[in-house]
């Protein structure tokens, strides 16, 4: 048994991570208690990563067409195939798709690859989805992309603004941290501006509950408040800044009136919130996925970022605008020039930029100008002008807005490459050839987290079958291409050590990314490396913008003039956005039993003012379209959504549900700056879906369920456990079935109820129940779902008796709260009646909420609920 330390694979949080390896497997991981991001806290997704590492899910061989080939073929093929496709069609035809999954090692040859040496651009990520608003409106502001803030800022300032973030779901260690700030500082304020009433509203001290994309017209706003009245710091502004006035001058209209004309808000909440912001002189504005997925996002960054430098708020402790990213590795991958518009070690596509980077890498075609953004670029795959597309880490057959639009492109495209560690997405069912890239736990290099440190992501097992480092992959591809001695990398190592000298070449100064002074780590060195925040030059280490000086030509920074604009709402507005214990696609998420049960099936809410005057009752199955498409799912009341809006997670593909996928929703508008696209806003109608049957399925392996109306999967101990819901009748479903739910051996149980429509069957080998199939008109009359779930440790003694979906015994924990502790509402609603009337007193009866702390606020709602109940 030994102890290895690395790096969460999920949020941009960063978590160090202690796992505890026995032979080749992880037994158990907890937080690594020396790391600055989160000091031994882990969430419940990276307490669970040791479940996600079996073999059921993964690619372990390279697929040709659906075939087993060896990696000399597909290598040797895939060299062949961008060689033709480059000359006949030329360079612009090729397009690479990366990911914030990727670490930096990867990243940086994919890169060097593409813009160096097959000479286009065309090769951006998913990190475009996510943060690219924000890293335009940095560089706009500060000549480069620069986050000036740490997590430390967090817990120092006085007034922490929290824009578009539901941090306590999305990034729930930092939460915890703003929360434990905030009871060591009573004084300390907290404000949420947000267009949903969420979960991290827990900790606010005012919610601003605004019009969505309206973020903009409330900073601009915030800016012509503090000129008015004196607030601005004409010191800093006359020697740090320009644009000043031109800034001003396009925020002059946005007086109270009109900005509460635009956000919804009353006049008092927007009152104190200016006035709160222009007397703390330390504030912090921590802004995410609500302000950058915006068809406006990068304005809406920049009016962010002009009321700190009009204030002079950035540079010192406790002060600053703080994007926040999604992704492990979003900042690295910005760090090598992951985006179609950037170079490495962020440089740009002037003219002595590309010089300096052609030079250092001794090029022999470098890229001049810019590539195609992410929407872009599947765009121009559907039209036929890229010819070869190589995917690595990530599914934007989900993930990308206009989903009909990107299966069309993987469709059409001469040959799509998907390297990938999971066999089954919706993205490698369109691919030519799958290449098995490693997954966490097997790679080895370097992420960096959002406050820009940067931290080992260790290999602590084997690879699982033929599984390869992508970096590995993307090199010996680059061999076949006669490009050896420009990839002659050996080991994750020599990649960073030439990253981190690029970073310094010609630079002194002039770029605020910098960490020459790691160049020259050996392979010791970068085996033990510690967690470490950028810059790190061989001189002495500062903080980017203390003293005030930017990157831009005049090292001002600038000031931008925004004018704000809505999108064009029409009916039901749509919003989407992640939950609390699933990670994008849920490739990994999706296998662990745990993290399905505190948000089970797809499902997608409304208020219930909004449900019931549509004649909708919880738990109705809807339809919500637009010309994109359609998704369908269960409805569920959140009193935290305000009339006129439905939400849906983002989490849902072909694997897990019928109809799901979000994106298919969303159009293809971007921001103009950053290409970003505007994935929190469409225009959707509702209509409720006839029901005439409601189902389960246990089944040990995932069924094919074409032709059902609604179903989605979830996994469970032992197996899957699948509702369904049809318009047909019961018994039709039943034949509809009889081909996914059967067995060619083992012994069989059956009950079919003619007059009540209620059908069940047990299919059952060895001592344990392979498949049920419980069916009834009404979902009321179908067994616990919780039953349901605990069918695969059932030993089948008395199949027919498991007909009744009678309980065997146990006590019933209810919906999961906890996913940490595997703490349910019903344990918890009992603890409460029993006298534990606080959270501490839960907490040391069930010991719920008191490792991540992302459930909190739901114990404070259900002890809340209990008291209120009493004492009506």
């Amino acid at each position: 048994m030994n102890y290895r330390d690395t790096t969460c694979p999920y949020c941009g949080v960063g978590c160090g991570v202690t796992a505890q390896v026995n032979g080749a497997q992880v037994i158990a991981v907890s937080g690594d208690s020396k790391h600055p991001a989160n000091a031994g806290r882990l969430c419940v997704k990276g307490t669970a990563l040791a479940e996600t590492l079996g073999s059921g899910s993964r690619l372990l061989h390279p697929r040709l067409s659906g075939k087993k080939i060896s990696w000399d073929a597909s290598l040797s093929l895939v060299a062949e195939k961008l060689r033709q496709t480059r000359e006949l069609h030329g360079p612009d035809s090729i397009g690479f798709y990366l990911s914030g999954q990727l670490l930096t090692e990867d990243y940086y040859v994919a890169n060097k690859l593409m813009k160096g040496f097959l000479g286009s651009a065309n090769v951006d990520t998913n990190s475009r989805l996510c943060m690219s608003s924000a890293v335009a409106g940095y560089k706009r502001a500060f000549g480069e992309d620069i986050v000036p803030v740490s997590y430390e800022d967090l817990e120092h300032c006085d007034l922490l603004v929290m824009v578009g973030s539901n941090a306590a779901w999305t990034h729930p260690v930092i939460y915890q941290r703003i929360v434990a700030a905030k009871k060591a500082n009573p004084d300390k304020r907290v404000v949420v501006i947000d267009t949903r009433s969420t979960a991290t509203c827990d900790v606010a001290d005012l919610h601003l509950q605004l019009n969505p994309g309206s973020d903009a017209f409330l900073f601009g706003g915030l800016l012509n408040h503090l000129a008015l009245e004196g607030f601005t710091d004409h010191d800093y502004i006359e020697h740090h800044t320009s644009g000043f006035e031109a800034s001003l001058a396009a925020s002059k209209q946005l007086d109270v009136t009109q900005v509460c004309a635009a956000t919804g808000l009353d006049s008092q909440s927007l009152a104190r919130f200016y006035d709160w912001f222009a007397q703390t002189k330390r504030t912090v504005t921590l802004y995410s996925q609500g302000v950058n997925q915006s068809a406006s996002g990068t304005d809406q960054c920049n009016a962010i970022i002009n009321c700190h430098l009009a204030t002079g708020r950035l540079g010192q402790p406790g002060m600053g605008p703080f994007s926040i990213t999604g992704q492990p590795n979003a900042m690295g991958g910005r760090e090598v020039g992951g985006l179609a518009n950037q170079l490495a070690a962020h440089m740009d596509f002037a003219t002595e930029d590309v010089d300096r980077v052609r030079r250092f890498w001794n090029a022999k075609d470098m890229a001049h100008s810019p590539g195609l953004k992410a929407v872009d670029l599947f765009q121009a795959a559907a039209e036929g002008k890229i010819r070869f597309l190589w995917i690595m880490a990530t599914n934007p057959a989900v993930s990308l807005p206009d989903s009909d639009t990107v299966r069309k492109a993987l469709q059409r495209c001469d040959f799509v490459v998907v390297s990938d560690c999971t066999a089954d997405t919706d993205t490698a069912a369109l691919a030519d050839l799958l290449l098995p890239a490693q997954g966490w736990g097997e790679k080895d290099g370097t992420v960096t987290n959002s406050e820009r440190v940067i931290s080992r992501q260790r290999q602590l097992v084997p690879p699982l079958g033929e599984a390869r480092p992508d970096w590995w992959i993307i090199t010996q591809v680059a061999h076949r291409l006669g490009l050896k001695s420009a990839f002659d990398f050996q080991q994750p190592a020599d990649i960073f050590r030439e990253h981190a000298a690029l970073s310094g070449f010609e630079n002194n100064g002039t770029r605020a990314f910098d960490i020459g002074g790691l160049q020259f780590l050996d392979n010791e060195g970068f085996e033990a490396m510690a967690p470490v925040r950028w810059p790190v030059t061989a001189g002495v280490r500062t903080e980017p913008l203390t003293d005030g000086r930017c990157f831009t030509p005049d090292k001002r920074a600038r000031f931008i003039a925004v004018k704000p604009t809505l999108p064009q709402a029409a009916g039901l507005v749509l919003n989407t956005g992640r939950l609390r214990d699933q990670w994008h696609t849920m490739t990994r998420t999706g296998l662990v039993p745990r993290l399905a049960q505190h948000r089970d099936f797809f499902t997608l809410s409304l208020n219930p003012a909004e449900a019931r005057s549509r004649g909708l009752q919880d738990g109705d199955l809807v339809r919500v379209s637009n010309k994109g498409g359609q998704v369908v799912g269960l409805l569920s009341f959140d009193d935290g959504l305000p009339r006129g809006q439905c939400f849906a997670p983002i989490h849902w593909s072909h694997q897990y549900t019928a109809r799901g996928t979000v994106s298919e929703l969303i159009a293809a508008i971007t921001d103009p700056v950053s290409g970003q696209p505007q994935s929190k806003f469409a225009n959707v109608t509702l209509q409720p879906v006839a029901v005439s049957c409601w189902g389960y399925i246990f089944s040990r392996h995932p069924l094919d369920l074409e032709g059902i109306d609604y179903w989605s999967r979830i996994p469970v101990k032992g197996g899957h456990v699948t509702l369904i819901a049809a318009a047909a009748q019961p018994s039709a479903v039943a034949l509809r079935l009889q081909d996914s739910v059967q067995l060619s051996h083992g012994g069989r149980a059956s009950y079919v109820d003619a007059q009540s429509g209620n059908i069940r069957e047990i299919c059952y080998s060895e001592g344990h129940i392979d498949q049920a199939l419980f069916l009834a008109p009404d979902r009321n009359q179908l067994p616990q779902q919780q039953w349901i779930s605990s069918l695969g440790k059932v030993d089948p003694d008395t199949p027919h008796a498991l007909l009744s979906g009678l309980d065997p015994g146990g006590e019933q924990i209810g919906r999961l709260v906890c996913s940490c502790l595997e703490v349910g509402e019903s344990q918890i609603a009992r603890s409460i009646a029993a006298g534990a009337d606080n959270l501490e007193a839960l907490g040391q009866a069930l010991q719920c909420g008191t490792q991540c702390g992302s459930c909190i606020p739901e114990l404070k709602t259900l002890l809340n609920k209990h008291f209120s109940s009493r004492a009506a």
